[in-house]
């Protein structure tokens, strides 16, 4: 297995799910306490937004986490310990084409 070029560890979080980073392991069991406790619902991981413009795919996006909140609002989540330029764009990207998305980031 070749090395993460950022030094991140793979992980399992206490699910059993295998995570590119300690951090995003944590994060994982963080937000599985608040599933379990009721404050926020419908918890995915990896969710896919497709990015395509006038008819091209450009390519997809794959956030870390998604759920709902207290609120009902659909909350998108990605743990970085460093915030690359490739990622800042497909934000953007992903920000634009999906209105209703506010990607949060979660520092390491």
């Amino acid at each position: 297995m070749r090395a993460n070029k950022y030094g991140a560890t793979r992980t399992n979080c206490s699910a059993g799910h295998s995570h590119p980073s300690k951090a995003e392991a944590k994060r994982c069991d963080d937000l599985t306490l608040l599933q379990r406790s009721r404050i926020i619902h419908e918890l995915t991981q990896q969710p896919k937004f497709p990015c395509v413009v006038n008819g091209a795919k450009v390519c997809t996006y794959v956030a870390d986490f998604s759920y709902r909140d207290e609120g009902g609002r659909i909350v998108i989540e990605d743990v970085k310990g460093q915030a690359t330029p490739v990622y800042r764009l497909k934000k953007k990207l992903v920000e634009a084409l999906y209105p209703y998305v506010k990607i949060t980031e979660v520092r390491a």
